[in-house]
């Protein structure tokens, strides 16, 4: 019934234009990361502002994913995700000549929009494609795209930063956005019955004040340590908090469906995403600023050190999703968060001076967890969301990885400042892209406490992960 009504380059378009949908997603993300100290340099911005220019993109897709993935239930899944690149391909341009970061971080939320509307549909889209028993492996696939897109973001960006402009970073997305706009306009059709789904704004609101006014708190708070106005901004946050989960409890449909996550697998898998993403998002960032504001390395070499997990990991993902097809997430999902845990533990021990094949050896297994977790626990998630509620299945499941990968570099940058004096955090997070000796010892000593942090949570997701049952994919 599903791909044996479809016409064989249908199936193959529609899949690569997912596939080049994540792959210009993790290049955008690793670029970012990896050209931070330059643009942070080059506009006169600190360390706390170019944080928020990867957080103002993860914050407004947190945000806006569930919705868009409703909107996609109700209007058309695949209209939405082409017009979801075409967004986002126009940010991509913007962001390439922003003047300073206050345009550059308005550009990222133009950016944004664009990718809330990829990754809140993808998922959608590819459960309309493929039955449940092969979902796995096209979660595999999507994973080998992020991995390669991570890669190519790292290297290119490498290559960019060290020899042209940070600029072109941006600019890089636009060629990739435009082809896969025209491949996805001509290929790919609606395979589903539209769903009458109701858009809650109210909600949308509580959520998206109630995370923005805790990473204001955090941030700041990482700068200059706890104050007042710190604690009344992360007060008021946890209270907007509150009023959205009391929406979500009478709201008559809800953004988180509850009905869903009466599903024992659904709600181990979406858990288990979230903690997954507190735990290791801001990883890359944090090893990044240690490689050149520490070690003193230019971005390409910075990169070459982190590949190889890349490498691995997207190698290794198409057979773990294609694994979790025939046994389940629970297993391959599990040790995948275990093997994460032992590379972040390594990042733990580093010191100011220790030799980078430390650094390597921690990606790589770091990057053989992440290809076996994600395409297994993806999978999990669509196989048992019900067909007409695959878009907001796959929007909560971003949702809640997106909280985590937000609330994961506030709090990182949090906790590392909580190991040193009030006058290193500021000078090291408000003031500096150049860390001193001083400077570099108090800096290793709070990424590695912050390291300490991740590795206890990723425990927990391992936890919830096991506890989720093996669940039975239909044929």
């Amino acid at each position: 019934m599903f791909d044996a009504q479809l016409e064989r380059h249908e199936l193959l378009f529609g899949m690569m234009v997912i596939v080049l949908g994540v792959l210009m997603s993790a290049i955008d993300s690793t670029i970012v990361i990896l050209a931070i100290p330059v643009i942070m340099h080059d506009l006169n911005a600190d360390l706390v502002t170019m944080v928020w220019v990867i957080l103002i993109y993860l914050l407004l897709i947190t945000v806006l994913s569930t919705q868009l993935g409703r909107l996609g239930d109700k209007y058309g899944r695949v209209k939405f995700y082409n017009l979801g690149f075409l967004i986002f391909t126009i940010g991509s341009a913007l962001c390439a000549v922003a003047p300073n970061a206050g345009t550059l971080l308005m550009f990222r939320a133009v950016q944004a929009v664009g990718g809330g509307l990829i990754s809140s549909n993808s998922g959608a889209v590819i459960a309309d494609l493929l039955p449940p028993n092969r979902r796995g492996q096209a979660y595999g696939f999507t994973a080998f795209g992020w991995n390669v897109g991570a890669i190519l973001g790292i290297i290119l960006g490498g290559l960019i930063v060290t020899f042209t402009t940070w600029r072109l970073i941006f600019l890089i997305n636009v060629p990739i956005g435009v082809f896969s706009v025209y491949v996805g306009f001509k290929y790919l059709r609606e395979r589903s019955p539209r769903a009458i789904k109701k858009i809650d704004l109210l909600g949308s609101a509580y959520l998206g004040t109630g995370l923005t006014l805790i990473l204001i708190g955090l941030t700041f708070a990482a700068g200059t340590g706890f104050n007042l106005i710190d604690k009344i901004l992360i007060g008021s946050g946890a209270v907007a908090l509150i009023l959205f989960v009391m929406r979500e409890l009478n709201f008559d449909d809800p953004i988180i469906n509850l009905t869903l996550l009466k599903n024992r697998v659904l709600t181990g898998s979406i858990i288990a995403a979230f903690l997954q993403a507190l735990a290791n998002y801001s990883v890359l960032f944090l090893v990044i600023m240690y490689l050149q504001g520490v070690r003193g390395l230019s971005p390409l070499d910075a990169s070459l050190v982190v590949i190889p997990g890349y490498i691995l990991g997207a190698f290794l993902a198409p057979l773990a999703g294609r694994l979790s097809d025939r046994i389940g997430a629970r297993v391959p999902a599990s040790l995948g968060l275990f093997l994460q845990s032992i590379g972040i533990f390594t990042y733990s021990i580093l010191a100011v001076n220790s030799p980078l094949w430390l650094i390597t050896l921690a990606a790589s297994i770091n990057g053989i967890g992440a290809g076996m977790f994600f395409p297994s626990n993806n999978s999990a998630v669509m196989a048992n969301a019900p067909r007409e509620h695959y878009g907001a299945a796959s929007g909560t499941l971003r949702m809640f990885a997106n909280i985590g990968m937000v609330v994961s570099f506030a709090l990182s940058l949090y906790i590392a400042s909580t190991t040193m004096p009030t006058y290193l955090a500021e000078e090291i997070f408000l003031g500096t892209s150049y860390l001193s000796s001083s400077l570099s010892i108090a800096f290793v000593r709070g990424i590695t406490t912050s390291f300490k942090f991740s590795v206890i949570i990723i425990y927990l997701a391992i936890i919830f992960s096991v506890l989720r049952g093996k669940e039975i994919r239909e044929k």
